[in-house]
């Protein structure tokens, strides 16, 4: 069914007006989303940058594990290959912004000065022609009228034939200029749309082959990372029970202190489960060098008590035993952090929080030392969480003083 030519010209002004209120707009709109979106994955990227980097600082902590090391290789891998999708995929925007939000930031100030130019051609000469039809239009009803009542209208016959001819003539011209103007507006209308269509194939044709080396990569290492992680009670040869180039770890040590909060030394069920060291047998020696200086013969029977007291002794460590009587003035002493209950096991030591405890043995015994507080007298293991080292002065007594500077003749 053909149309009018008055509904043909409506059509064409009103595709024009389309694009002017509606079409250019929505690119405006388009352009900022798009400059939105440009920053949106900008963000990812960059935060992407940053979780990948501590992935591959955890995977540089794990290498320097001798069980880890492999997991560690891994995860650095794992890091590198996203790092570098992530540079993929900010290359595909850098395109994105530069073939279509550019393009249509720059094309839609220009368009909508073309559309405008383009519609007030086409109105203006529209009525131009409109307005030569009717013209012709208005002088054949003079001519006619004239013609009318007249003896000699035969004379008028050519001229109204010439008339119609040129009525027929610029009717034809407004119908062909109606209709070419319809296909033109039409076809611009269609030209935005298709440079939108096709700028946005090409970017979606460029994430395809994005998504696609990332799929490649990614399918070709996940497996292989995943076979590092399999077995995770896979432990190397030189931790096997029967490898004796390690030192044997104590199978049971004193409970965290009492900050951790979770365990309590206090507590009767777990004390029987503590291996606690044996106390030292013998006593404590006594220093000689108060009496050394008071007696005729105070060296000569400190000797003798040394050597009885060693002979007595003789199952207590080197580091409790006293070569002489110097070894015995100033033994290392610790403060208690925490108080500690012995309860029922005569081998351990009460004390209170803030008590002074001299150190019979120095030495840590599987998270146990041995020692004497200095209020109670009563000695005893305790746990070393439980107490921190006092530093002590490095002054001399006037004891050892004179012993120093004393030379036996």
């Amino acid at each position: 069914m053909s149309r009018k030519p008055e509904d043909i010209n409506r059509l064409t002004e009103s595709t024009y007006k389309t694009v002017m209120e509606q079409f250019n707009p929505g690119l405006r709109n388009l352009v900022n989303l798009g400059k939105n979106y440009e920053k949106a994955v900008s963000a990812m990227v960059g935060a992407g940058k940053i979780y990948f980097d501590a992935i591959s600082k955890l995977g540089e902590m794990s290498s320097q594990s001798p069980v880890s090391r492999e997991l560690g290789q891994v995860l650095m891998d794992i890091s590198n290959a996203h790092k570098k999708l992530n540079l993929e995929m900010e290359d595909n925007f850098r395109k994105f912004h530069k073939d279509i939000i550019g393009e249509l930031e720059k094309k839609t100030d220009q368009d909508m000065k073309y559309m405008n130019a383009t519609l007030k051609k086409y109105q203006t000469e529209h009525r131009t022609k409109l307005d030569s039809l009717e013209k012709s239009q208005a002088e054949l009803k003079k001519l006619r009228r004239k013609s009318q009542g007249t003896k000699n209208a035969y004379k008028y016959e050519n001229k109204e034939m010439e008339f119609l001819a040129t009525i027929s003539t610029r009717e034809s011209d407004i119908q062909r200029f109606i209709t070419d103007g319809c296909k033109e507006a039409l076809l611009e209308e269609k030209r935005r749309f298709c440079f939108l269509v096709d700028k946005h194939c090409i970017f979606s044709q460029d994430l395809s082959n994005y998504h696609e080396k990332a799929n490649g990569l990614l399918r070709a290492k996940i497996n292989i990372w995943q076979d590092k992680c399999l077995d995770a009670t896979n432990v190397p040869e030189f931790l096997n029970e029967d490898d004796n180039s390690f030192p044997s770890y104590p199978s049971k040590t004193p409970q965290p202190s009492p900050m951790i909060g979770r365990y309590s030394v206090h507590d009767p069920t777990l004390q029987n489960n503590i291996k606690i060291p044996p106390a030292p047998p013998g006593r404590i020696q006594k220093s000689p060098l108060p009496d050394m200086f008071n007696h005729p013969n105070a060296q000569r029977i400190a000797s003798i008590e040394r050597n009885t007291e060693s002979t007595e002794d003789i199952g207590l460590s080197r580091s409790i035993s006293v070569a002489t009587g110097l070894n015995m003035v100033q033994r290392p002493k610790v403060k208690s952090i925490f108080p500690h209950t012995a309860g029922n096991n005569k081998n351990m030591l009460s004390f209170s929080e803030g008590d002074v405890l001299t150190l019979l043995i120095p030495e840590e015994k599987d998270g146990w030392l041995y020692g004497e507080d200095d209020i109670t007298k009563l000695r005893g293991w305790f746990p070393t969480s439980y107490t921190r080292p006092i530093e002590q002065a490095p002054d001399m007594s006037p004891a050892l003083s004179f012993c120093t500077e004393y030379q036996h003749p």
